[in-house]
C-alpha cells in the first residue's frame, strides 16, 4: 500500500511506476461523496493510481476545485458530476454521461454518507429521514446504477468492484447513535447479500468500515451536546484521516480478480 516500500531500481527492475503499469490504469471509478473527506480522498488516491474518476456529490463548486487539482497530474481522465444522489433519476441521468465520457464503469465507491446523533427520545426525525436517503436509499440507487456495468465487465474476465464505504458502527454498540448505526448494519449486511448474489458472478463486493476518522461528518448535527461529544470522541484517541481509509480501498481493490476482500474493518489502535 505504502509506495515508499517499493523496491529500488536495479538492473532486474524497472523502478517507479509508469502510466502503463500503475496498479489501476486500466479502471474506470465512480465515487460518491467526493466533495470531501473519504470521498476526496479516495478521488485523489485512486486517480493517482491511474484510474479515470467521475466525482460525484453535491457541491458542484468543491468538485470542480477537486477535478482542477488532479487534472494537471492524473494519468487518467477526471469528470466532476454534481448530483443528489437520494433522486434515482438524477443518478441514472449521471451514469449515462459518465459512460458516454468515460466508458463502462469497473469501480464504485459508494461513500456518500451523513452521521447525525441524538438520544432517541429528543432526535429530529427529519435527520432520521435524511440518514435513511443517503446512507441507505441512495446508496441502493448507486448499486442499481452501476450493477449492469460490472456484470459485464467481471463476465470478461476483468476486475470488477463495488465498494460501500460503512462504519463500525454498524456492529458495535453506540449510545445515542441509535439510527445511525442502524442505516450502517443495513449496509454491513446488504453487503453480504449482494456478495452471495453477485459474487458467483464475479462482481467483488466489500465493506469498508472506518472507525473514528475525522471528516466533516457531524459538524451539521442538530443536537449540540452530541456535536461536543463527537469532537472529544475525536480529540481522545488518534482518529484516522480520509487518506487512510482512502489507502484501504486502494489496497482492496487493487487485489487479484479472484480475491475479494471482502470486509475491512479500519479503526485507530487506541480503538480497539
Amino acid at each position: 500500500m505504502d509506495r515508499g516500500l517499493e523496491p529500488p531500481p536495479t538492473p532486474g527492475n524497472a523502478g517507479p511506476m509508469t502510466t502503463q503499469n500503475l496498479p489501476l490504469s486500466d479502471r474506470t471509478a465512480v465515487i460518491t461523496g467526493a466533495t470531501s473527506g473519504i470521498g476526496a480522498a479516495t478521488a485523489r488516491r485512486l486517480a493517482a493510481d491511474g484510474a479515470h474518476v467521475a466525482l460525484l456529490g453535491r457541491r458542484e463548486d468543491r468538485l470542480k476545485a477537486l477535478a482542477d487539482e488532479l487534472g494537471p497530474t492524473a494519468p487518467g481522465t477526471v469528470l466532476p458530476l454534481a448530483v443528489d444522489l437520494t433522486a434515482p433519476e438524477a443518478l441514472a441521468t449521471a451514469a449515462r454521461t459518465i459512460r458516454s465520457t468515460l466508458g463502462r464503469i469497473d469501480l464504485v465507491v459508494a461513500n456518500a454518507g451523513v452521521m447525525l446523533g441524538a438520544p432517541f427520545e429528543t432526535a429530529a426525525t427529519d435527520e432520521w429521514d435524511r440518514m435513511l436517503d443517503t446512507n441507505l436509499r441512495a446508496l441502493l440507487h448507486t448499486a442499481r446504477a452501476f450493477t449492469d456495468d460490472l456484470i459485464a465487465t467481471a463476465a470478461e474476465g476483468r476486475p470488477a468492484d463495488l465498494v460501500h464505504v460503512g462504519s463500525v458502527a454498524g456492529h458495535v454498540l453506540y449510545p445515542n447513535w441509535s439510527v445511525y448505526a442502524a442505516t450502517k448494519a443495513a449496509v454491513a449486511h446488504l453487503t453480504r447479500n449482494l456478495r452471495a448474489e453477485l459474487g458467483p458472478r464475479n462482481v467483488r463486493v466489500k465493506n469498508v468500515e472506518p472507525g473514528v476518522t475525522l471528516t466533516e461528518l457531524g459538524e451539521d448535527m442538530h443536537d449540540r451536546d452530541m456535536r461536543q461529544t463527537l469532537t472529544r470522541m475525536r480529540a481522545t484517541l488518534h482518529p484516522l484521516s480520509p487518506e487512510d481509509i482512502a489507502e484501504a480501498i486502494a489496497f482492496a481493490v487493487a487485489a487479484p480478480p479472484h480475491v475479494n476482500i471482502a470486509e475491512l474493518v479500519v479503526v485507530p489502535v487506541q480503538q480497539g
